[in-house]
């Protein structure tokens, strides 16, 4: 099992969806809605994940009214309570009768000061959004995922690698996210299953560019560009892909 693989990665073209039922969690985020369009686009079942509904409707409205052979429907659920999150995973198991994918796109971020001046308040924070969040939909579709051949991905950032004083609660609690994700993997040798680990430096949205249209954004990863990627995950050999870490930063 690969443990870093870090060539580029260009858009593809995927051979279709049709009859996959992906799991979207954090659909609401900045990378959520891009996501669950681009999977809708290719076939997929979607079922975006939130925990606020006024938030995931509009995803799931615009994803739909875009046209293309699959569907979304939101599931409102706290992943932050493990038992919810395990009964809502095992309802859409039930009605559709597998699960192929989840992509866990919970996302958060705090600046810091440094190793004495930051509050680790943020750390807290950050170790729910990014950790606990994570092990709970990992724990709850693990088995579906191992009996469908499916797809694990969360998206992270270089810095878990490369952290700095001033961004060590981030990098932390990413580095986690990253070691739970790898040790999916490893759970998922000698199936058809896979996880994976997708890194960028920082995500760009169209809001970011309008509001700074003077800004560069070196080495940012489009939101769309990063949806594109995630929906080949499924054209890739899951001996290939399993355990590996990509990453699309320019």
């Amino acid at each position: 099992m690969s443990a870093v693989a870090n060539s580029p990665v260009g858009r593809g073209e995927t051979n279709g969806l049709n009859g996959k039922v992906v799991l979207v969690a954090g659909a609401a985020g900045a990378a959520g809605p891009p996501t669950v369009s681009a999977l809708v686009g290719r076939g997929a079942t979607v079922v975006a994940i939130d925990n606020v509904a006024e938030r995931l409707d509009p995803v799931v409205e615009r994803a739909n009214e875009a046209g293309g052979p699959g569907r979304a429907t939101p599931l409102v659920v706290d992943l932050l309570d493990e038992a919810a999150t395990r009964s809502a995973i095992e309802k859409v198991l039930a009605e559709h009768g597998h699960i192929d994918g989840l992509l866990h796109l919970v996302g958060g971020w705090r600046g810091g000061k440094g190793i004495v001046e930051s509050d680790l308040a943020d750390w807290a924070l950050l170790h729910d959004l990014l950790i606990r969040t994570l092990q709970h939909t990992t724990r709850g579709a693990h088995d579906a995922l191992i009996a469908s051949g499916g797809r694990f991905a969360i998206v992270s950032t270089t810095q878990a690698q490369k952290p700095t004083a001033k961004n060590a609660s981030y990098a932390a609690a990413k580095a986690a996210a990253e070691a739970w994700t790898l040790a999916v993997a490893d759970s998922f040798t000698d199936s058809e299953a896979a996880a994976v680990v997708v890194q960028i430096k920082a995500l760009l949205t169209d809001a970011m560019r309008e509001e700074r249209p003077d800004r560069k954004f070196p080495g940012y990863t489009h939101v769309d560009d990063l949806a594109a990627h995630l929906v080949t995950l499924w054209e890739t050999p899951a001996a290939d892909l399993n355990g590996t870490r990509q990453c699309l930063t320019q």
